[in-house]
């Protein structure tokens, strides 16, 4: 196998990086929709051959805010809308714990609830990339963090939470620094483009 035969990953944050945060705690499919860039962004991805991979907190579970149904549907509707952009995602990961949740067993401190990773390690059992080569994008501290620990390039971008993020950046609040900042998913998929083709 030579290094070009090595794959490449992209893990992606969900609400706030591929799609609109608006609701907060959502398990309702209907409200569920993607940010405009985000299909032309994950088709750059795709067609450079990078692994897409979903990594999502997803504390209303332990929360009793929806049901692991409920995250099903929603996923369910995320897929359609992707594969109807020619997008195919290799997996989506989850973590449904909270330490201040109510539900059993998920009502926990959990290495898969970034900053752990927990995600990045199934994503290493179930697949064969190069860490060094890949990248997590996110528009939290918990997914810059989550980066460093796994040794992938970060990008913030600035869509969901990402310009408060960076207004503590700016503040001098957060110890780490992500690698890059782009506006939103599709300017993190051009900047890939041209320097990580």
């Amino acid at each position: 196998m030579t290094a070009k035969d090595i794959k490449r990953a992209i893990f992606l944050d969900r609400d706030g990086t591929i799609s609109p945060d608006e609701y907060g705690y959502n398990g309702d499919p209907a409200r569920y929709e993607l940010y405009e860039e985000s299909i032309p962004a994950l088709r750059i991805f795709q067609d450079l051959g990078y692994y897409l991979f979903i990594v999502t907190n997803q504390s209303g579970i332990a929360r009793k805010y929806f049901t692991l149904e409920d995250l099903d549907s929603v996923h369910a509707k995320m897929h359609r809308l992707l594969e109807q952009g020619g997008v195919h995602l290799d997996k989506v990961y989850f973590a449904p714990y909270h330490i201040d949740g109510i539900l059993p067993p998920y009502n926990v401190r959990h290495e898969d609830r970034k900053p752990g990773i927990g995600m990045f390690k199934h994503a290493m059992r179930d697949f064969s990339f190069d860490p060094r080569k890949s990248f997590m994008i996110g528009d939290r501290y918990t997914d810059i963090a989550f980066a460093q620990q796994a040794r992938l390039k970060s990008i913030l971008v600035l869509t969901g939470d990402g310009r408060e993020e960076f207004c503590r950046l700016l503040r001098g609040e957060r110890k780490l620094m992500p690698n890059f900042i782009c506006d939103n998913l599709l300017a993190a998929a051009q900047m890939i483009k041209r320097f990580y083709p």
